[in-house]
């Protein structure tokens, strides 16, 4: 088996429903503008499930991996020529030839639609699929639109059966939804943890860093984007039909105490020194599904091999990581097989990296 480097993706916005990208835009140093491009999907193996757009076209998701010589390549293609390189044996023969997770990086200027998104019974039920869609978000910043704070819906706050949510639905009381569940501000350095089947929609003004398995199954709540223009069905059931959609819904309610302890992660000291700072901002212990380390650069950093795959994410600072410039907004592939490698800080401010994992091996 063959030892490989950190490979440095190129830019990889993807196309929604819904308005944003101008903290993005901020992050990587250019002019701040809102538009349908408010995510970057992160060494993304994962298709994009969008309704028709002027820009698609069939690769819509994949990351691209900058090659010598300027050229590029899908990483998803990378990892299927070269498997056991780019995700080890163990990783391969627990989840087979996938990289088993996608990060993105969004920031919203509007609300996103009321959603779910399915656990893993009802992915495999459902959409015959091994992953669903449990997420979480570490928030990076924000901004005040129309007056408003950043804040998040999530989690019914009273009993709601699947008929009454449906009535909702077919009514399309918008407003009768968002009563349903909990509004929580939010604020930088906070993480939340969705797990599949609760309800939730990203408020206005959330710059954050989504990590989550790797699906785009969405299940929205609302027919028509903020424009008030209608989407087509699929967006809304993703094929199951406006009946089986809610069957991916969990109607357990919650005070916002419990809701609070039961979805709001605590990020912990794990060392200190030797180079770096690191917290661990969502351990196993939280999920099987993911998780995600930061590091905390102010000189340099002698990063080991993992023996399994990550995605390295810069966050603030600049600097080099194996051999590479990098700087707040860039992104690594690091495979399994990967030698250890120097990751080191240029600026007066620490270079602040995140490490984002696949699932706990089974």
């Amino acid at each position: 088996m063959s030892s490989l480097f950190p490979l440095k993706m190129t830019e990889n916005r993807v196309y929604r429903i819904y308005l944003g990208g101008a903290l993005l835009d901020e992050l990587r140093g250019s002019t701040p503008k809102d538009g349908y491009f408010p995510e970057d999907w992160l060494a993304s193996v994962v298709l994009a499930n969008n309704p028709p757009h002027e820009n698609q076209h069939e690769f819509e998701g994949l990351s691209k991996v900058k090659l010598p010589g300027g050229t590029t390549a899908y990483l998803k293609d990378l990892i299927e020529e070269s498997p056991e390189s780019f995700l080890g044996e163990e990783h391969i023969e627990d989840f087979g030839i996938h990289f088993g997770v996608l990060t993105k990086f969004l920031d919203s200027a509007e609300r996103l639609p009321v959603q779910v998104h399915p656990d893993k019974k009802a992915a495999r039920e459902l959409f015959n699929s091994d992953y669903g869609k449990t997420e979480a978000w570490y928030i990076l910043g924000g901004r005040e639109i129309d007056g408003e704070e950043p804040y998040i819906l999530l989690g019914f706050k009273q009993d709601v059966s699947p008929q009454q949510l449906k009535e909702l639905f077919d009514a399309q009381d918008i407003k009768g939804m968002e009563a349903l569940m909990h509004k929580i501000p939010v604020k930088p350095g906070e993480v939340y943890l969705i797990t599949g089947g609760t309800p939730h929609a990203i408020g206005p003004g959330c710059f954050l860093l989504e990590i989550q398995e790797p699906t785009d199954y969405t299940i929205s709540l609302e027919k028509c984007n903020t424009l008030g223009e209608k989407l087509p069905d699929f967006m809304c059931h993703q094929g199951l039909g406006f009946e089986r959609m809610f069957d991916c819904f969990n109607y357990i309610n919650y005070s916002e105490k419990a809701l609070l302890d039961a979805f709001r992660l605590t990020p912990k000291e794990i060392a200190t020194g030797s180079g770096a700072d690191i917290r661990q901002i969502i351990g196993y212990e939280h999920t099987p599904c993911f998780a995600l380390n930061e590091y905390s650069v102010k000189k340099s950093f002698s990063h080991g091999c993992l023996n399994k795959p990550s995605a390295l994410v810069v966050v603030a600072g600049e600097g080099r990581i194996a051999g590479e410039d990098v700087k707040a907004g860039d992104c690594l592939f690091v495979p399994a097989t990967a030698e250890p490698f120097e990751i080191i800080s240029k600026g007066a401010d620490p270079l602040r990296v995140l490490e984002c994992l696949p699932p706990a091996n089974k």
